[in-house]
């Protein structure tokens, strides 16, 4: 009997240890939380169809920027911008993928692009860059995020 009560004792004076623990401040678990993110990078890219299976990571975020430059390409394939300025043979353009899955399209022109007209290659660009297939926005921790990136596009393919 004397073996029971202490260990019923020493079972309750353990079972105390448990209640006497502090319940985690809700705050303090958000802010290790927030720590532990690595906001630099997405948990997920964007995804067109014909990409979405991939499950890897990198192979898919891979499939979609090559996807999107043929994309861009073929829409601007014999366009204007190839005639109105042969000697320009590349054009990179800023793609913003908005978090409701909207696109935007911007050409980007470095220092010595100056003799381009800017304003009709944009328009030419917000013209022809239309329709393209549903575009699933980057996520990160779950959650639709705005995204934005620069693909060199090749305009006179040959």
């Amino acid at each position: 009997m004397k073996k029971i009560l202490v260990l019923v004792a020493l079972f309750l004076l353990s079972a105390c240890q448990w209640f006497d623990q502090k319940v985690p401040d809700k705050q303090e678990l958000v802010k290790e939380r927030l720590e532990d993110i690595n906001w630099n990078e997405v948990s997920s890219y964007p995804s067109i169809t014909g990409c979405d299976a991939i499950t890897d990571k990198q192979a898919q975020k891979q499939c979609f920027f090559e996807l999107m430059v043929k994309l861009i390409q073929e829409k601007l394939d014999a366009d204007t911008i190839a005639v109105l300025y042969p000697e320009l043979d590349t054009i990179n353009v800023v793609v913003t993928i908005h978090a409701d899955a909207q696109l935007e399209f911007e050409p980007k022109f470095n220092q010595d692009s100056v003799r381009y007209n800017k304003v009709a290659i944009d328009s030419i660009l917000k013209n022809r860059l239309v329709n393209f297939p549903e575009i699933a926005p980057a996520q990160k921790e779950g959650i639709p995020v705005t995204t934005q990136f620069v693909l060199p596009v090749i305009l006179n393919v040959e």
